[in-house]
């Protein structure tokens, strides 16, 4: 009897090794490896298999028809958005995000909607019985949709079920972690079980032009759970991001072959399910005081959308030899970056005091275009001067000092003229864009000259 062939894989990232060992070498994670079969799945090489000659298939070039991808409008707007216009017909997408973030609540909002308007959809659950995502379809209000509804976790059994009778145009599959085929000899959620799994569903929605839907956990480092290739076999990945203490909830694309990358949705999470946030600037602002030094209103981008944000900062004298450095909804590389400019650059020290950011409402930003707003709210808090109620900013903070010119500025300056404020703090060399709002815009070239002017109306800044 042949000696089964033995493969120890990573259940982090995928990586295989020939013998099992604490730590994995690819991503340092411990704990993470087992161990499974090598003739199947990851780990498979070209003996284990029978393999046959191949077909050749017809080259062909780039001249040729084109035409758009055939999408299906869910009818909510905010998911429409972050997936460019609507479900493509044939592609696979990936949702990702925390337990109970409300990624199953969305995905039956959208498979009611589509079931309503004539669209046949199949909701499958691998983590709920039947009358679990009954209660929850009751709850939204959305018990009379005609949704095809089932608990299962075989995948040859769900790809039976969907290939019998009418041709679905919609399937959500809820979660992938639970998913197990007969192919792999692996427990359900391993790396083996998850990977296959997914090919098998892509493989269908290519070949039937069904659109799939997969739901993903997610680790505690906020990456959906699984070999990454499982992202690079899927048309678009999209994060459903929230905090708990708050009840907005954003639909992030980070992957779209259909359709632009880095675009959000917005949504509240209210008793009867997720409601479409039409204004976010004004949801993420929320109510702002004249007197309170250290908040800064960011005039930001996401994707398409101009959005509107408080950036709050408190400095404050520390007791300790090293001073902390926390921050929420912002890079924290970032943060340092910005304090050794106006240190070294603009002479204000932050030596002997802790450092808070925050960025209000739950929103994460990663944009350079948000060195500005962060250095104001920085030396507001540290001179006690509060800034103007009437004011944004924009702008990026180079090393030496100076302000560098962002993208879009004239998308800003119309969404903050829009919601009442009538001064913007931008790069001077962004004024050539305020084209029809030229009355609100001034122009920076340095930080030392932010630092002044703020510095004019407050206190002293500390040893400046």
């Amino acid at each position: 009897m042949a000696k089964r062939a033995i493969s120890y894989v990573c259940q982090s990232c995928g990586a295989v090794s020939a013998k099992w060992q604490g730590r994995c070498e690819s991503c340092g994670e411990w704990n993470s490896i087992q161990e499974e079969r090598a003739d199947s799945g990851v780990g498979a090489g070209p003996a284990s298999t029978k393999r046959s000659r191949g077909r050749v298939v017809p080259l062909t070039s780039f001249a040729g028809e084109t035409r758009e991808a055939p999408r299906i409008v869910t009818g909510v707007g905010e998911l429409d958005r972050v997936t460019g216009g609507g479900f493509v017909k044939g592609s696979a997408l990936l949702v990702g995000g925390d337990p109970g973030i409300g990624k199953s609540t969305l995905l039956t909002q959208a498979s009611a909607v589509l079931a309503q308007q004539g669209h046949h959809t199949v909701y499958i659950s691998g983590e709920e019985a039947v009358g679990q995502v009954r209660l929850r379809a009751e709850r939204l209000g959305l018990r009379e949709a005609p949704v095809a509804l089932a608990a299962e976790t075989s995948v040859e059994d769900i790809l039976a079920t969907l290939e019998e009778g009418q041709k679905p145009a919609l399937v959500i599959l809820d979660s992938i972690q639970t998913l197990w085929t007969d192919q792999v000899d692996s427990p359900p959620g391993t790396v083996t079980q998850v990977r296959a799994s997914a090919q098998a569903l892509v493989r269908f929605a290519k070949r039937t032009g069904t659109t799939v839907v997969i739901v993903g956990h997610v680790t505690k480092d906020g990456q959906i759970a699984g070999p990454r290739v499982v992202e690079h076999m899927v048309d678009g990945v999209l994060y459903f991001e929230g905090d708990g203490a708050h009840q907005y909830r954003i639909l992030r694309a980070v992957k779209n072959r259909f359709g632009p990358t880095d675009e959000i949705g917005v949504f509240e999470m209210s008793d009867t399910g997720l409601r479409e946030v039409k204004n976010p600037s004004a949801l993420f602002l929320g109510e702002r005081s004249a007197t309170s030094p250290g908040a800064a209103v960011f005039a930001g981008i996401e994707g398409t959308r101009p959005l509107l944000v408080e950036i709050q900062a408190l400095v404050a004298p520390s007791p300790l030899g090293t001073p902390r450095r926390a921050v929420i909804g912002w890079d924290n590389a970032r943060l340092s970056m910005i304090l050794a400019v106006l240190e070294a650059r603009c002479g204000v020290r932050f030596a002997q005091h802790d450092v808070y950011l925050n960025v209000a409402g739950g929103l994460r930003i990663n944009e350079p275009a948000a060195d500005l707003a962060v250095a104001a709210a920085l030396i507001s808090s540290l001179s006690g001067a509060p800034l103007p109620l009437e004011n944004v900013y924009f702008g990026e903070i180079s090393l030496s000092g100076a302000i560098r010119p962002v993208a879009h500025a004239q998308s800003r300056l119309k969404e903050a003229q829009k919601l009442g404020f009538s001064a913007a703090v931008v790069p001077e060399a962004n004024l050539k864009d305020a084209n029809g709002t030229p009355q609100m815009a001034r122009g920076l070239g340095e930080l030392a000259e932010l630092v002044a002017s703020v510095a004019s109306s407050g206190q002293t800044l500390a040893n400046a």
